[in-house]
């Protein structure tokens, strides 16, 4: 039955959301997939997509999906640039991958007006400050 399906939990693996500065100077935000393991994950799998309301209008962007390979131990790999009008909407990130023979999956959302300067931290293993999930 599906009720005596446990999923693994995903621990130490982690999407964040970057500023940094782009080769014209100028800020962008960048959001990375961290994998803070001693072990490596295999066959990552991202999708992306934004949601919700700006000014009582219904919004959505496309879905996006990103075939990330492997990820080495305690590395990360980029996933995407964010414009900040996106910011406004919920940005979800649906993570998938492999430790051995086991699946793991994790959604990771970003609440509107969540990704700012105001709620940065310094992320591990990229070691820029960002806001993290």
């Amino acid at each position: 039955m599906k009720k005596d399906i446990i999923p693994p939990k995903v621990i130490d693996v982690y999407i964040a959301i970057v500023s940094e500065e782009n080769d014209h100077g100028a800020t962008e935000w960048t959001s990375y997939l961290i994998n803070n393991k001693e072990i490596a994950i295999e066959q990552a799998f991202v999708t992306t997509r934004g949601y919700g309301e700006i000014k009582g209008e219904e919004k959505k962007t496309a879905t996006f999906r990103y075939a990330l390979g492997d990820i080495p131990p305690k590395s990360f790999k980029k996933i995407e640039s964010i414009p900040e009008e996106l910011f406004a909407l919920n940005n979800e990130f649906w993570l998938s991958f492999y430790i051995g023979r086991e699946i793991y999956d994790k959604k990771y959302i970003f609440l509107p007006e969540s990704i700012s300067h105001f709620n940065s931290i310094n992320t591990p293993v990229i070691n820029k400050l960002g806001v993290m999930i």
